[in-house]
């Protein structure tokens, strides 16, 4: 039985990221210092995103794209600059990551 759950939470921790994993790689490529999770600083608080883009089928594109290229106008006059040091994949894995912050 001990081994069974083990091997079970082993498997679920593969099988999908983690919300902290993601929150992690949001820290280690300097998204947080303009962004948190529950209030604006810079830019918007991710709650605010994952609300604004919740019915949006395209938002995990549209999000992604915006971290690899930068942006401006969507939420206020201070624009979001392009952040060089992520990759499509990881772009991707935040924006799925923020869409699921409440």
């Amino acid at each position: 039985m001990k081994y069974a759950l083990i091997a079970l939470t082993a498997a679920t921790l593969m099988a999908a990221p983690s919300a902290y994993a993601s929150q992690d790689l949001a820290q280690k490529k300097n998204c947080m210092a303009c962004h948190a999770l529950d209030k604006k600083l810079v830019g918007p608080a991710y709650k605010d995103v994952a609300a604004k883009y919740a019915k949006d089928k395209d938002a995990v594109k549209k999000l992604a794209e915006k971290i690899v290229k930068g942006g401006s106008g969507v939420w206020g006059p201070v624009p979001m600059p392009a952040n060089t040091q992520v990759t499509p994949a990881e772009a991707e894995t935040l924006a799925k990551w923020v869409l699921t912050v409440k």
